[in-house]
């Protein structure tokens, strides 16, 4: 079963939801930061500002803030929570991320030009973004809210105060439509679409953004970490439990497979066992036919270049090729020169003396020949020794 497969078998993950704000509820500052200042840095002395500039206590506002590494301000929006209904908090349980629409289209890539205003238009509301540098960072940003009937005079003119509201020699990007997340963004990223604009925020990124509250944000990444490891730790049990049954089948089936041998084997055992019988047979008697003993012959090799003065004493084979010879002789230099001739012969394989001893004038050793498998197979007939022939007795002379 292929990773395909098995995955049509999972339950399906319910879509992934992002609540998008209207941004006519928040007010939204630049405020500047301190030089050099790591993320967790920022985050704290973005608190500090909201707290300075909001009427209320941080507590009872929805707030969040936007700032990329090397931004020398960064910028701050909160909402009053009582300006949300609890039909519509409740709502915010099952999203990933709760951001003001004009936050959608931040992100790090695409970082507008200095003195570009980026528009941004909304069922309720027109928001115009304006950058005054090339840290990608917003130095303000606009929102003229909108009747839900407004007509294109109405939006034109909100669109014509929102670009009067901001410095003038500036670029304008106007996009086509409101911001929406794209559902099927890839695990641990959040894609947004505003026409042809797309802004790709990371995990990184969206947790500054998002305006809920922080603690309760950060026991929602626990827990979700919580259920991401259970949900691996399900999906790898599944994946045993399918490659254990996967193994279960592919044992039955081998079993089936051995059953099915064994029954042939056992068919053609009495073929095979009329086949060795035979095969036995046939090597017995070329054994018994070529693979003889051949003392004779031996001993006939061994004799063809021992000198006079050695005599053998006693001679035993040792097996099919190989000879003991107890010898004794008068003269001790021979036993090396009579060694050595045996070793230059092409059928010894190795000839080497052993307890040599001398006593009285009289050397004694014994002699142990292993001779080649072939050393016999050229010896002519004519070289095996034979006896010597009865004598003819002489024919009488007939005398007349």
């Amino acid at each position: 079963m292929s990773l395909a497969s098995f995955k049509r078998f999972l339950p399906v993950p319910p879509p992934r939801q992002v609540a998008l704000l209207p941004d006519a509820l928040f007010f939204v500052r630049a405020v500047p930061v301190a030089a050099g200042a790591s993320a967790i840095e920022v985050a704290a002395q973005a608190e500090l500002a909201i707290e300075a500039l909001a009427p209320f206590p941080l507590g009872q506002l929805y707030h969040g803030h936007h700032w990329l590494p090397g931004a020398d301000h960064a910028l701050v929006y909160a909402a009053y929570r009582r300006r949300f209904s609890a039909e519509e908090t409740a709502s915010w349980a099952d999203a990933e991320a709760v951001l003001p629409s004009f936050v959608a289209v931040l992100g790090k890539s695409g970082r507008p030009a200095p003195a570009t205003v980026l528009i941004v238009p909304g069922e309720t509301s027109i928001t115009g973004i304006f950058f005054a540098d090339a840290g990608g960072v917003p130095a303000q940003v606009r929102t003229e809210p909108l009747p839900e009937d407004a007509t294109p005079d109405v939006r034109d003119r909100a669109h014509t105060a929102l670009l009067a509201a901001f410095p003038e020699k500036l670029h304008e990007i106007t996009l086509e439509s409101p911001p929406r997340f794209e559902a099927e963004s890839p695990q641990g990223e959040w894609i947004f679409h505003a026409g042809a604009h797309t802004a790709v925020l990371s995990a990184a990124d969206l947790g500054p953004l998002d305006v809920r509250d922080k603690g309760d944000l950060a026991s929602r990444r626990r827990t979700q970490a919580r259920d991401l490891v259970l949900w691996r730790c399900f999906v790898g049990c599944a994946a045993a439990i399918a490659l254990a049954a996967a193994l279960e089948l592919a044992l039955a089936g081998a079993s089936l497979w051995q059953k099915s041998r064994l029954a042939r084997e056992a068919a053609q055992r009495p073929v095979v066992e009329a086949i060795m019988t035979s095969q036995s047979l046939a090597t017995r008697i070329e054994e018994l036919s070529t693979k003889r003993l051949l003392p004779f012959e031996m001993l006939a090799l061994v004799n063809s270049v021992r000198p006079g003065s050695i005599q053998f004493v006693r001679t035993v084979t040792n097996g099919l090729h190989a000879l003991e010879v107890e010898a004794q002789t008068g003269a001790s230099g021979e036993i090396d020169a009579f060694r050595s001739a045996l070793n230059r012969l092409p059928g010894c394989e190795k000839a080497e003396v052993v307890d040599p001893r001398s006593r009285d004038g009289v050397s004694t050793f014994r002699l142990l020949v292993k001779f080649k498998p072939d050393a016999f197979k050229s010896i002519a007939p004519e070289a095996v020794p034979q006896p010597p022939p009865d004598p003819v007795p002489p024919i009488p002379e007939v005398k007349s």
